[in-house]
Order: structure tokens, then C-alpha cells, then sequence
């Protein structure tokens, strides 16, 4: 059997707690609070609503041009960031009440489920090292993909790109 996205975790040289943030099929906010004992911050770069391209269309399984959210946030703990996380939301498969807390942008995804009591599942779809860019430049990052499903239904496409260095060691 092919090695799956997990797999790879194991053969990388990084931090466990950087491990265990990529290898969760939970929260990476809740995590990264426990482990710190501090607040995470939501610092939102991009946030608005704009029409699926083919290529976000076929990501996501809608229709090219349905509405979609596109989010971009840093989650930083006391100043520093940790995490940029970058979303794709089909709004019309958004639960009403949820919608407007997306939208809103300063509060993480897994507060949001939560608050909103949604039965999802995590499916990680890649998980690699790639070269840093923007907020972690010249940093090398672990980065991982993954899908939230909620009804069978892809609610949301997520890219979280974690440095590889030593705000890991907590």
C-alpha cells in the first residue's frame, strides 16, 4: 500500500509539536492554546466573496462561478505567528449561522464548528516541505492540505503552512 500524506509525518525531522499541529484531523487553534497556555490571535490578510473558478470549482465539487469564501489569517501567539491558513468556503453549502462568523474573519474555523455544533471530519490531502513565502520568507515550511466535510459535502479546502524552526519548541 502507497505511503498516505500521515505517513510522511513520521519521516521528517521536525519538532513533535509541530508533528502533532500537522497531524491533527482536529483543531490547530485549540492545539497551538494548550501548548502555548496562551491565546491564539487571528490576524486576517484577505476575506471576501468572489465566483469559483474552474479550477476552485472542481476542488471544491460546485459549479464554476457559485460563490466562494476566500479567507487568508495568520494565527500568531503573543506577536508571533505560527500558522498562515488559507480557505475556500463554498458559501451556498454554509450553514446559515455560520456564515456570518466566517465572514466576520477574526475567529478561527475550529472555534466556529464548534460554536455552531457541526458534525465534520478532517481529510488530509497532502502534507510536504515546500520553500517559505510572504509572512515566513526565506523559512522552509511544512505545509498540508486538507478537506472539511460536513454531509458528505466538501465545506471547506484548506492550505496551512507551518515554519519549520524553533518557535516549535515548547
Amino acid at each position: 500500500m502507497e505511503p498516505g500524506p500521515l505517513d510522511k509525518l513520521t519521516t521528517l525531522d521536525i519538532p513533535t509539536t509541530l508533528r502533532i499541529c500537522a497531524g491533527t484531523d482536529g483543531s490547530v487553534t485549540y492545539l497551538l492554546e494548550v501548548m502555548t497556555k496562551q491565546q491564539v490571535d487571528v490576524v486576517t490578510s484577505v476575506q471576501e466573496v468572489g465566483e469559483a473558478t474552474e479550477a476552485e470549482a472542481e476542488l471544491l465539487d460546485i459549479r464554476q462561478n457559485d460563490p466562494v469564501n476566500h479567507r487568508e489569517v495568520v494565527l500568531e501567539v503573543s506577536g508571533k505567528p505560527y500558522v498562515f491558513a488559507r480557505s475556500l468556503a463554498p458559501i451556498d453549502l454554509i450553514p446559515g449561522g455560520m456564515k456570518a462568523d466566517l465572514i466576520r474573519a477574526d475567529i478561527p474555523i475550529g472555534r466556529i464548528l464548534r460554536k455552531h455544533k457541526l458534525e465534520t471530519r478532517r481529510d488530509i490531502l497532502n502534507i510536504g516541505m515546500k520553500n517559505g513565502e510572504g509572512i515566513f520568507n526565506d523559512v522552509p515550511v511544512l505545509s498540508r492540505e486538507y478537506y472539511i466535510i460536513h454531509g458528505g459535502r466538501v465545506l471547506m479546502w484548506i492550505n496551512e503552512q507551518f515554519p519549520v524552526d524553533d518557535r516549535w519548541e515548547l
